[in-house]
């Protein structure tokens, strides 16, 4: 079984023969194990998030927070190359360096100055495009990157309510940012400002 548009490939992160990630509780079932990581990602969204600088470490205290109860390797780079729907996110080997690129740039003015919500917007829609073709984690990026993005809107005096998320929209214009194509993203983080 391969996990849902990720490109398949042979994973040490899965256990051998499927694409089904090693977790925690040894589930082996792809259905209990997404099953499992939904409910415990959303309880731990409940928690406060770990506080930190909004830089790459925070970053993955805050994966981590998110899926400890699942993943070993949680709030851990990924070391292997993945991809999803034919387009590669950032090899690991970069990773590391991109991830402290991006966030350099963004506590220099992309979206944590005071900015009007336009310009905002542009700008965490940027980050946040950028942040996602790096992929840093094995699994758990969209709902880490997420949880960033509200930590970065209440920075920047520009809350986001992500319970209005609508995934039949967001998840397109989250795969047009890949091709630096924000409009679709800026529209759809729009309508999320709360």
């Amino acid at each position: 079984m391969i996990r849902e548009g990720y490109d398949a490939f042979d994973d040490p992160y899965c256990y051998k023969g499927t694409a089904t990630l090693r977790n925690r509780l040894g589930l082996r079932d792809q259905a209990q194990l997404e099953q499992f990581e939904l409910e415990m990602a959303t309880l731990r969204a409940t928690e406060p998030l770990p506080d930190g600088r909004l830089d790459p470490a925070h970053y993955r205290r805050i994966h981590r927070h998110l899926f400890q109860d699942v993943y070993a390797w949680a709030g851990k780079y990924r070391h292997v190359r993945t991809s999803k729907g034919g387009n590669p996110f950032c090899f690991p080997e970069h990773i590391e360096v991109e991830m402290e690129r991006l966030f350099q740039a963004l506590h220099h003015g992309r979206c944590l100055a005071p900015l009007s919500a336009e310009a905002f917007l542009a700008g965490a829609a940027e980050f946040l495009g950028e942040l996602n073709a790096i992929h840093p984690f094995r699994e758990g990026n969209g709902r880490a990157q997420l949880s960033l993005m509200h930590l970065i809107g209440l920075e920047a005096g520009h809350p986001f309510d992500f319970g209005r998320i609508r995934p039949e929209t967001f998840m397109p214009a989250m795969i047009a940012s890949y091709d630096r194509n924000l409009e679709p993203l800026i529209s759809e983080l729009a309508g999320l400002l709360a």
